[in-house]
């Protein structure tokens, strides 16, 4: 992104879910670059802290499948930051990978839980506190697109979310406020490598290897790769962008 569309969140307030690694931290440091007030939110409180104190700005653990702690984790964010102009709900897990028969209820639920009630809390407490005009971008996949043997779970959850914002967007619209989903392919994080694992049996390296050989780009994405379109779309280069999945995904989805 240029100098313009990253030049307009300054003054502006965010607030990102799953801030402490991975697309999650790669996007507040890219949020905080661009001007923005970040407020970040996670389980992990150490790698928070570490986040908050590099880019100087506040913390929250919360966990968002807990509707009291997200609704704390935004009065937090809007006391510290101000009306908030960007939510960013990227907390997440993978779940087991398993056939649908031998898939396991609770961990169904949970990974459920996780993605579309934690996007579902954010959006419910995120946005009264929004102001109009703002930006929500919900971190799907691209199995929110697609879906793959064995992920019952994770590829249910990230369909759901894709439903859940466009209901939002059409529910937003009146305030100018956009929602949009991104759907990143396989992304060098710890989240991925430990899937690429489960999935295919394999050391870290054949299993990514193996992942690769169904990427139309040949490779995973870079976090930073991530972050850049979340920054586009909470930005002023995105105004009349809203209801829209943007596939992130090195064209795994064509």
């Amino acid at each position: 992104m240029t100098g313009n569309t990253e030049a307009d969140l300054a003054g502006k307030a965010a607030l990102v879910t799953g801030a402490e690694s991975g697309i999650g931290l790669a996007t507040t440091r890219r949020l905080a670059a661009a001007g923005a007030r970040v407020h970040l939110v996670g389980l992990d409180a150490a790698a928070l802290e570490h986040a908050a104190s590099e880019l100087d700005t506040g913390w929250t653990v919360a966990d968002v499948t807990d509707p009291a702690a997200v609704r704390s984790a935004v009065t937090a964010a809007r006391r510290r930051c101000g009306p908030l102009d960007v939510l960013f709900s990227n907390a997440g897990i993978s779940g087991p990978v398993a056939p649908l028969t031998d898939y396991p209820e609770p961990d169904f639920l949970h990974v459920l839980r996780v993605h579309v009630c934690g996007a579902f809390h954010l959006l419910k407490y995120g946005l009264p506190a929004m102001r109009d005009g703002g930006s929500v971008i919900i971190n799907s996949s691209v199995v929110g697109l697609t879906a793959d043997p064995g992920i019952a779970g994770y590829a249910a959850a990230k369909h759901a979310q894709v439903g859940l914002m466009r209901v939002a967007a059409r529910e937003c619209a009146a305030r100018g406020i956009r929602v949009n989903t991104i759907h990143p392919g396989p992304t060098g994080t710890a989240f991925q490598r430990a899937v690429e694992q489960a999935v295919t049996g394999a050391d870290p390296d054949a299993a990514a290897a193996a992942f690769d050989a169904h990427i139309p780009l040949g490779r995973h994405a870079d976090v930073d790769e991530i972050a850049r379109v979340v920054l586009f779309l909470a930005g002023g280069g995105s105004t009349f962008l809203t209801g829209a999945t943007i596939a992130v995904d090195g064209g795994m989805s064509i």
